[in-house]
């Protein structure tokens, strides 16, 4: 237990809800001492299916490692909850889910002179600011406003919702890593952090916000249709399914001549992703039957062998026996009563410093008396405080050679908390979320400075060139490792051993080096060398096979889900490693499976199949235990409204909003589990009502009578939605060769106003001479010429003909 990362620590969760509980998951499985206050009844999540014996899998696999007890609302428990408290470094607090806001404004703990008071992370529906504040939420109210549900499902609707869980576990990661932040920043208690569960769904599909910007959104094309490029879709063979992703016009040639087609990859009908997307059911229609004729083992196998994306979309069944996961330790038991289940692993792998693998959950107030006895006399680690302005990772320094989404996302988490993050690019290989289309046009308007999803991603960052593949720029990018706290990157697996770059080599010149890696199923395992983007690692988690309605094929939930799930994950990792850290002064690698941090959204499915040997179908949009929950049609175009009844009272108060009096008198739907059994009659009655409404309008109504209910918005309608504009969560910004344009902000803020933007994302090569010159000592006679070479550079470059073999980076998809 002493080499576990976070061992020694003490952490206080109080509240409900996946998000609190996923945090507390993080801080118990990497060994810290973690306590889960219940109200007497116990968490509502212990009823939440999929339940063994009448006990809860998921709620057990939420809490493996905690202490339960029990607080009782009196003033008696209320003093001895908040002695608890000040005992502790850490308190997750997540009442406002169930209380509202408010009482937020009332910590915890009572602040006592001369007692240390605890770093604090608070969780919310909406924050505490702007006109939602007060709202009624829910892990999907929040999905829905925020956009990540609109553009998925059917062409005509209704948008897709995945389960709850989903939601929680990005607000989870979140709420962590500012938790992990502030203690690496020695605040001792001055810095107390929120988040919004609204803007950390937002995270999940921040891209939209980007082609929005743009003008290239193209809006709900239909199940896994995404982004004006084709194919890109989930097809039954003749054994199992294939997910595939055929993006560039290479991938697409491949694709036609490996299934027999080669004269459709000459065809200027299908010359690129939009043609092609305009010929959808032509082409869909060829590749059902032609992915009929073999296993998805063939396809695997054989389109992989072409580096084209395809992966194996797995039933939880197959999920569990594939020998890739199992080597890697994947799946581990999650013990609860008398009851041993299998469930994911958390996918933060720091070897010897944790995960444990597995564990027990408590039963309620299982530690109720320790904890109002000897409990008591424990004494919070001892942390120098930083000045208080001081932002938790300045003098942190970050090699960044990521690209794409998920490795910037995660990188940008710790430049959001203060830390140098040095962005490393090639002229010739820049970043290729600035652009892949390498026409003259790319070069002459330089239209890698344009794309807005880059600069979503890329803020408070330093924007440095280097040749990697050339010696001098090489010796350069070792001597800013030999300076720098960490690495983190997302290239093909193969690439940096050609580069002579890889963890062996950089930890020669940096014993205490900390490097995040994260290919798409993590290294030095039999599909390490897979090709995938965002949309494959969802694909190969094998969630398509459980998202949507129960009459339609397969379902993802976004063009790229698992890139910011990716992105989330990698970045609590490489904060988790820093604090390891700075606590032991040693280095290590984290060998990240982009995959395997997808498997916790499948624990529903994942701990059902190994309680009960089988998942139980589709439900539609429909919640396990509220009811009615759906998403309903309103006037106008494509627009749709959430309801949720959440609870009894929230039933009452439904049907009197939409006059339906004799619904709420029926005693059959007194209880959830009657409204279930009734749910079609419920969707007729609600549907109804909505048809002729506005969504917003309906939404306000309904959230004035205490119903918990969420306009689906698109994101079109996010970035004018005006709580996150009161929120100040996009900022309009300047940056060179774009003008003015809406950046994000973090999704965890110390107080009413987000963290500060201090840079905007870097052109290319902006801050090479200062970065050279400051860091390195490079004079600037030395910078001109590595400028003549081509080893630097502030303009992107076509690549030069080969006339001698040399290792390059490849424009990899795994981001």
């Amino acid at each position: 237990m002493s080499e576990l990362a976070l061992h020694g620590l003490r952490v206080l969760e109080v509240g409900t809800g996946p998000a609190l509980a996923y945090a507390g998951k993080l801080f118990a499985d990497f060994g810290a001492e973690v306590i889960k206050a219940e109200a007497p009844d116990g968490d509502a999540w212990r009823q939440m299916p999929p339940l063994v014996g009448g006990e809860s899998a998921l709620f057990a696999w939420l809490n493996t490692h905690k202490r339960s007890v029990l607080a009782r609302p009196s003033a008696i428990d209320g003093a001895w909850l908040a002695r608890l408290a000040r005992s502790c470094d850490v308190v997750l607090d997540a009442r406002a889910l169930t209380h509202g806001v408010g009482v937020l404004a009332q910590p915890v703990w009572a602040a006592v002179p001369g007692e240390h008071t605890p770093i604090a992370v608070d969780i919310t529906w909406f924050g505490e600011s702007g006109p939602y504040a007060r709202f009624n939420g829910s892990e999907a109210i929040c999905r829905a406003l925020s956009g990540a549900a609109h553009a998925s499902g059917p062409k005509d609707g209704p948008p897709h919702l995945p389960h709850d869980v989903q939601t929680g576990i990005v607000g989870g990661l979140i709420a962590f890593s500012a938790a992990v932040g502030a203690l690496i920043g020695r605040t001792d208690g001055s810095r107390r952090y929120t988040v919004s569960l609204h803007e950390a769904a937002f995270g999940t599909v921040e891209m939209e916000a980007g082609i929005v910007q743009d003008k290239r959104h193209p809006g709900r094309l239909g199940v896994n249709r995404f982004c004006a490029t084709h194919p890109t879709g989930i097809f039954e063979t003749a054994d199992g399914w294939i997910g595939i992703f055929s993006h560039t016009l290479p991938q697409w040639t491949t694709l036609c001549e490996t299934l027999g087609r080669p004269e459709w990859a000459r065809d200027p009908r299908f010359a690129n992703g939009q043609a092609r997307m305009a010929h959808a059911d032509e082409i869909d229609a060829w590749l059902i039957e032609a992915f009929k004729t073999k296993t998805a083992a063939h396809w695997f196998q054989v389109l992989g062998a072409q580096k084209l994306p395809a992966v194996f979309v797995p039933t939880m069944d197959e999920l569990l026996q594939q020998a890739v996961h199992r080597e890697r330790g994947a799946f581990v038991p999650v013990q609860f009563g008398e009851h041993t289940v299998e469930g994911p692993v958390v996918p933060l792998r720091l070897d010897t410093a944790g995960p444990l693998p597995g564990g027990r959950a408590p039963s309620l107030g299982e530690h109720d008396a320790h904890y109002r006895g000897s409990g008591l006399q424990h004494s919070p680690q001892k942390l120098t405080p930083a000045p208080k302005q001081r932002l938790p990772l300045e003098g942190i320094r970050i090699v960044d050679l990521t690209m794409g989404w998920a490795g910037p996302l995660a990188s940008r988490t710790a430049a959001d908390l203060g830390a140098e993050v040095i962005k490393v690019e090639s002229t010739v290989y820049p970043d290729w979320w600035r652009g892949t289309n390498f026409t003259d046009e790319f070069y002459r308007d330089r239209l890698y400075e344009k794309n807005s999803n880059f600069n979503l991603l890329n803020r408070n960052k330093l924007g440095v060139t280097l040749d990697l593949t050339h010696p001098d720029g090489k010796s350069l990018m070792l001597q800013l490792v030999a300076g720098a706290d960490a690495v983190i990157e997302n290239y093909s697996a193969e690439v940096l051993p050609k580069l002579g770059l890889d963890y062996a080599a950089l930890k020669q010149i940096n014993e205490r080096l900390v490097m995040v890696s994260m290919p798409a199923f993590g290294l030095h395992n039999e599909w390490s060398d897979t090709r995938a983007y965002g949309g494959t690692l969802e694909q190969a988690s094998g969630l398509p096979l459980y998202t949507g309605h129960p009459e339609g094929p397969p379902a993802m939930t976004s063009y790229a889900y698992g890139d910011p799930t990716g992105g989330f994950n990698a970045g609590a990792a490489l904060l988790l490693a820093l604090w390891a850290q700075q606590r032991t002064g040693q280095g290590r690698h984290l060998n990240l499976s982009q995959v395997e941090a997808m498997l916790p959204n499948t624990a529903p499915y994942l701990l059902e199949q190994s309680a009960h040997g089988a998942v139980s179908a589709r439900e539609n949009n429909r919640h396990p235990v509220h009811a009615p929950h759906g998403v309903y049609r309103c006037a106008g175009d494509d627009a749709w409204l959430l309801v949720s009844a959440t609870g009894d009272a929230a039933w009452q108060s439904l049907c009197r909003v939409i006059g339906r009096a004799d619904l709420g008198a029926d005693a059959t739907l007194a209880t959830a589990a009657g409204r279930r059994a009734a749910h079609d009659r419920l969707d007729d009655a609600i549907a109804a009502w909505a048809r002729s409404r506005n969504a917003h309008d309906a939404m306000h109504t309904l959230q004035h009578a205490g119903v918990a209910a969420g306009a689906v918005a698109s994101m079109a309608e996010v970035l004018r939605d005006p709580h996150l504009r009161e929120r100040g969560f996009f900022q309009p910004v300047e940056r060179a060769h774009v003008g003015t344009y809406l950046a994000t902000t973090p999704y965890f803020r110390p107080g009413p106003d987000a963290l500060p933007l201090r840079r905007v994302s870097p052109t290319l090569g902006e801050h090479t001479r200062e970065v050279l010159s400051r860091v390195l000592g490079v004079n600037p006679d030395r910078l001109a010429t590595l400028d003549a070479l081509g080893i630097t550079g502030t303009a992107a470059r076509p690549k030069a003909p080969k006339t001698t073999p040399r290792h390059t980076p490849d424009q990899k998809e795994t981001r």
